[in-house]
C-alpha cells in the first residue's frame, strides 16, 4: 500500500505540469515542430508557464483503486505430491476505491492520506525525510520512509513539473518522433532528469495536452513490468488545466522470474474530485504524523483555500 500511494504521489505530480518552454531542436514532428516548440504549446494549453510558476500549494482530493487483482493464481510444482500447487491465496477481482488527500508545496513537500476501514494512513515527505503510519496494518507507530521510498518519494516532479525550467533543474528535452495513441497521433518526448533517469511523455499533436506519461516499472512475480499512465478528462481549475481521472495501465511482459507466462493486471483507476490551487497549509502538516488522528480517521481534513 505504501509504495502504491508513492507511485500515485509521483504520478499525480507529474500530471500536475508537464508544461515548459525551450529546448534544443530535434527529430521533428509531422508539423515540423522541434520539442521546445511542442513544449510552447503544451505550456499555453495548460494554462501558460507564468500561471504554473504562481503555484505555491496545491491539494488533491478524490479516490484510488485498491486491492483489486483479477490475476490468475500462480501455481508451482509441489515436490511432495509432484502437483501443482497454488503459492497465494485468491484475492479479491474488483477494485474498492479508497478517498485520499494530497497536500502538495514548494519545493517537493507531500503528504499523503488515505482512508481505510475507519482509519487513516498516512504519509509525509518533506523534502529530504519521510515518514508512514499505517494503522490498518495495526502499526500504530509513526515509521521513517526506508531507502527506497527516499528514492521513490525524491523522484516526484515539484508542483510545476519536470520541464519548467528544466535547464535550470539540470535536465534536458529531446523529441523522439511521433506515435499512435488511442487511435491520435502523438509526440514522445523524452525527458531525462539531474540523476540520469530517462521517461517518455507523449503529448496530442492536436489539443498538446498529455496523453500518457511512463510510470514507475512494477514489481509482480519477481519480475519488473513497464507501466503507463494515462491522463484523461481534462478540466479547467484557475484557469489551469488538470486531468481528473489517471489510469495505469501495467504491461504485460513474455514471461515472469518464474518461466510462466505473463498474466493481464487490470487498469487502476485515479478519480479527482477536488483541487485546490494555493490553499493555505500549515507547516505542520508536512512534519511527523501525529498517531492518534490516523489511528481515530480524524486526519482527513481539507484545508481552506486561502
Amino acid at each position: 500500500m505504501v509504495r502504491k500511494s508513492l507511485r500515485l504521489c509521483v504520478t499525480l505530480a507529474l500530471a500536475l505540469g508537464t508544461a515548459a518552454a525551450g529546448d534544443k531542436p530535434a527529430v521533428p514532428g509531422i508539423s515540423g515542430l522541434s520539442a521546445a516548440q511542442i513544449v510552447d504549446r503544451n505550456v499555453a494549453a495548460r494554462g501558460g508557464l507564468q500561471a504554473w510558476r504562481a503555484v505555491h500549494t496545491m491539494l488533491l482530493a478524490g479516490k484510488v483503486g485498491a486491492g483489486g487483482n483479477r490475476r490468475a493464481t500462480l501455481s508451482v510444482p509441489n515436490p511432495d505430491k509432484k502437483t501443482l500447487g497454488s503459492i497465494a491465496p485468491q484475492r479479491p477481482a474488483e477494485e474498492v476505491q479508497l478517498p485520499f488527500r494530497m497536500e502538495l508545496e514548494r519545493p517537493r513537500k507531500m503528504r499523503f492520506e488515505l482512508d481505510f476501514n475507519g482509519k487513516t494512513a498516512v504519509q509525509v515527505y518533506d523534502g529530504s525525510n519521510g515518514w508512514k503510519l499505517r494503522p490498518f496494518l495495526n502499526r500504530l507507530e509513526v515509521e521513517p520512509y526506508t531507502a527506497e521510498e527516499l528514492k521513490i518519494a525524491s523522484t516526484q516532479a515539484d508542483l510545476d513539473g519536470p520541464l519548467v525550467d528544466y535547464a535550470a533543474k539540470g535536465s534536458s528535452v529531446a523529441l523522439d518522433g511521433m506515435e499512435k495513441v488511442e487511435g491520435r497521433d502523438t509526440y514522445k518526448l523524452k525527458l531525462t532528469m539531474k540523476n540520469g533517469q530517462v521517461t517518455h511523455v507523449w503529448i496530442d499533436a492536436q489539443t498538446f495536452l498529455e496523453t500518457k506519461i511512463e510510470g514507475q516499472p512494477r514489481r509482480l512475480d519477481g519480475t519488473y513490468h513497464p507501466v503507463e499512465v494515462y491522463f484523461r478528462d481534462f478540466r479547467t481549475v484557475e484557469g489551469l488545466q488538470i486531468p481528473f481521472v489517471l489510469e495505469t495501465k501495467v504491461l504485460p511482459v513474455e514471461k515472469t522470474a518464474l518461466g510462466l507466462r505473463d498474466t493481464p493486471v487490470p487498469v487502476e483507476k485515479t478519480i479527482l474530485d477536488k483541487v485546490v490551487v494555493n490553499p493555505k497549509l500549515e507547516e505542520s502538516r508536512f512534519t511527523k504524523p501525529n498517531v492518534g488522528a490516523a489511528v481515530s480517521g480524524k486526519s482527513g481534513t481539507i484545508p481552506g483555500k486561502s
